[in-house]
């Protein structure tokens, strides 16, 4: 295990002619990957790929964008190859994932999402709402089950802090961080490991990866999006994540190798991979 992408999309269209050969290759490089669900259907999938490859676990949550509200239309993901819309989380089903497969390691990815909103104060508060209260629902199964959560959020960094400081037993990683370093700052007091990724190479975010702790940092790609400048224009896959464990290493004064060991350290003991 030479290093742990701790976000991939695997399962989602990109893939689809080439599936196969890019997790082989990976295995080949000794990268392993946590495949992160968004609805039922991608928890499925992801349930699927890690019960056939050694080298992937699964994370099983629904996102935040997935959740039906009336109160927006939303703009279709061509690669969840069409936009699974679920009325809210339904525990049960989800928990007989974990059933299944003992290679579920997290809860998620859930979250807030407020990039896309409606533009009325009454609608967005039904929104924001119908958001949270999805949220809360995932963060008890992950707490009843004693399980981590991989945490999305966009444009709400302020009222997840919030939320997640009134939570108890709540392990996990804030994933594609994007917020300010007052903010990472915050989910580190919380107790929260910081993930990075491509946005690293698109927002300022080098003082955060500085002022983040070593034993707090995880690396990702959350692949097929976010491909770093080095392979710009072309889909991003698991093995890319090298590109971000460079730069941070830049950042933080330390070798490729040392900080992909440090890294892999960090997932291997927030997940609990074997």
């Amino acid at each position: 295990m030479k290093l742990v992408d701790t976000h991939t999309h695997l399962s989602f269209k990109s893939y689809d002619n080439d599936r196969e050969a890019v997790i082989k290759k990976l295995q080949k490089e000794g990268v392993v990957c946590i495949e992160v669900g968004t609805c039922y259907t991608t928890s499925q999938e992801a349930v699927k790929l890690a019960q056939r490859y050694k080298n992937i676990f699964a994370s099983i949550g629904l996102h935040p964008l997935n959740i039906k509200t009336d109160l927006l239309k939303m703009k279709r993901d061509e690669e969840e190859k069409i936009r699974y819309i679920e009325e809210g989380f339904n525990g049960e089903i989800y928990k007989n994932l974990i059933k299944y497969s003992s290679k579920v390691v997290a809860i998620g990815e859930i979250g807030l999402d407020y990039y896309y909103r409606p533009k009325t104060k009454v609608k967005l508060e039904g929104f924001k709402r119908k958001q949270k209260e999805v949220f809360l629902e995932q963060l008890k199964v992950a707490q009843t089950l004693s399980l981590p959560v991989i945490l999305h959020c966009r444009l709400a960094h302020k009222e997840m802090i919030e939320i997640l400081k009134k939570e108890t037993q709540i392990r996990g990683v804030i994933h594609c961080f994007s917020g300010t370093l007052q903010e990472m700052k915050d989910y580190l007091k919380l107790g929260l490991y910081i993930g990075f990724n491509g946005i690293i190479f698109k927002l300022p975010l080098d003082e955060s990866i500085k002022e983040c702790p070593l034993e707090k940092l995880l690396v990702e790609t959350d692949c097929p999006y976010l491909s770093p400048p080095q392979k710009d224009n072309q889909r991003n896959e698991p093995s890319f994540v090298k590109y971000v464990v460079e730069k941070i290493a830049k950042l933080k004064g330390l070798g490729f190798d040392q900080l992909a060991q440090i890294t892999t350290q960090n997932a291997i003991h927030l997940f609990g991979l074997s």
